[in-house]
């Protein structure tokens, strides 16, 4: 991870605290230059680097990217192998940079699907960088924001079952502590490439605030410049959060 450079012409106060990208395009950029897909893929783990570097260098302090869905897993085999070996290569890369940028790396979704040589490669990664104090990386792997309802509602139905709670205990907040990302600032901004304009079941619960940006640009193109257009984006807007003044980040 090359740290970048630019910095985003925006005051403090209005550079969001967590963004999240749905990391859309790989697949018809490929096409678009007559190549497999699994190139658009190894040309979008640059375009990772890039964004990681832009946060870095900007104070964000979190960063959710969607590698990969609990849907995805219907794409063909070859495809899904492919990014599965390209998704340990990056770990067993990036760590070291990761770690020397004090970035803690997370994976949230239901990994338990992997294999067991990919489950260690992302406990080894999380373990190295878990004490780091800067950007939190956020990779959503097998994740559907529907999944991390049901597995925050599974949790919560365990404890009434037990009897350390009754059903009229549960609240907004109990449900948001089982959530994945409970522990960070919420989700302040959603970006989307690729030109389509849907959340494909991305962070349900935790953007129900979030201000949406959608670009055309196809993930591998996705730049410094594109990431500083969305912050820029992001500081015009006013967020009232249901209310009718606009509300200070």
């Amino acid at each position: 991870m090359s740290p970048a450079k630019q910095q985003v012409n925006n005051p403090k106060a209005s550079v969001p605290r967590h963004v999240a990208i749905i990391m859309d395009g790989n697949g018809r950029w490929a096409k678009q230059l007559g190549k497999m897909r699994i190139f658009g893929h190894q040309e979008g783990a640059k375009a990772v680097r890039r964004a990681v570097s832009f946060a870095v260098n900007n104070g964000i302090e979190a960063l959710t990217l969607y590698a990969f869905s609990s849907e995805n897993w219907n794409r063909p085999p070859q495809e899904v192998t492919a990014l599965m070996e390209l998704f340990i290569r990056a770990l067993d890369k990036e760590v070291k940079s990761l770690h020397k940028h004090n970035v803690r790396l997370k994976i949230i979704g239901d990994t338990a699907r992997f294999s067991e040589r990919l489950q260690g490669r992302i406990q080894r990664a999380e373990a190295v960088t878990e004490a780091n104090s800067g950007l939190t990386l956020n990779i959503a792997a097998n994740y559907g924001g529907r999944w991390d309802i049901i597995q925050a509602v599974q949790q919560i139905a365990q404890q009434v079952k037990s009897g350390d709670i009754e059903p009229d205990d549960i609240s907004e907040q109990m449900v948001s502590q089982h959530i994945n990302l409970c522990d960070l600032a919420p989700v302040d901004l959603v970006i989307r490439t690729g030109g389509e304009h849907r959340i494909s079941n991305f962070l349900l619960w935790q953007i129900a605030y979030a201000e949406l940006y959608f670009t055309e640009v196809l993930w591998p193109d996705f730049d410094e410049l594109v990431f500083e257009g969305a912050l820029n984006a992001f500081a015009q807007r006013e967020r009232r959060f249901g209310g009718t003044e606009p509300a200070s980040i």
